[in-house]
């Protein structure tokens, strides 16, 4: 008796039933993907240096780097440096007609910019970059406290004024010259310490006020033609025909012949004590007889 198959497509009866497949969940737009706290994180008493770097593709190099630079401008900011170069990847080349050669290359543009925006603006910048990426490679932000810096730099800055103001009681106050002209040159230098702890200040109130991104981009390779001279039929082309280079070889056949009779003559005192030692040899003999 024939046993009826069973429908494997259909669950049993009670059974639960098969997943669902899991819906693949879509990457975050650009601008979600530029956002960190890092950039706009504020704690009352703490200054913070910020620093990011981001890596993505664009459509057009050029064109993305000039629009960098009118955001930059837009938001307060600056352009500190915005090199861009290409990258051979490869290259192949072939015979073509008319005595050229065509080479095709394929290459890569890219870009480095490293951009400055005020630090309470960084998120609003990266927000209106995020329309100049294709595929963002990767990003990254620092936030760093920079309030012991400041302290540290404040009091460096107090113990130098210290300092000068201790030493011009000290170049006012009689005594000898030579003490004297010691205590205006170590006060020449607490001086110069000031205004060295004055720059550094400066500085750290730049970093601070003033966000330093880096941005590396580049877009899709791109194929490069050229055709150039090909130098071997050139030189077929241009060189001297069948005749010529007979009497050519002829000529320096010639050339060749004297040279040995020039270099067999250098020679004359090996065969002349080769013809004595022959002279010599047969003369013995005969004596011998």
């Amino acid at each position: 008796m024939d046993v009826p198959h069973a429908n494997l497509s259909r669950p049993a009866a009670g059974g639960a039933a098969a997943p669902a497949p899991a819906k693949a969940l879509s990457p975050p737009d650009m601008q979600t993907q530029l956002q960190s706290a890092a950039n706009t994180q504020d704690s009352p008493g703490r200054r913070f240096i910020r620093v990011g770097s981001a890596s993505f593709s664009v459509r057009d190099v050029y064109r993305a780097a000039l629009s960098i630079e009118d955001l930059a401008a837009n938001y307060g900011g600056f352009v500190e440096r915005n090199n861009i170069w290409s990258e051979t990847n490869g290259s192949r080349t072939h015979a073509s007609r008319d005595g050229m050669r065509v080479e095709l290359s394929t290459y890569t543009l890219r870009g480095s910019l490293i951009v400055r925006v005020p630090s309470e603006r960084t998120q609003e910048f990266l927000r209106a970059l995020a329309g100049q990426i294709e595929f963002l490679d990767e990003r990254k932000f620092e936030a760093t406290d920079a309030q012991f810096d400041l302290l540290r730099q404040q009091l460096a800055f107090a113990r130098h004024q210290d300092a000068q103001a201790a030493l011009a009681q000290v170049a006012s106050a009689p005594g000898k010259t030579g003490e004297k002209a010691d205590a205006l040159g170590a006060r020449a230098d607490a001086q110069a310490q000031r205004d060295e702890a004055t720059v550094a200040r400066a500085e750290l109130e730049d970093r601070i006020a003033f966000a330093r991104i880096g941005l590396a981009v580049h877009q899709p390779p791109q194929l490069r033609r050229t055709e150039r001279p090909d130098l071997d039929v050139a030189m077929r082309r241009e060189g001297p025909g069948f005749f010529a280079r007979v009497w050519e070889a002829l000529g320096d056949g010639g050339r060749l012949g004297l040279d040995l009779i020039v270099g067999i003559a250098y020679l004359w005192p090996l065969w002349l004590a080769a013809a004595l030692a022959v002279f010599g040899i047969r003369a013995w003999r005969r004596r011998g007889r």
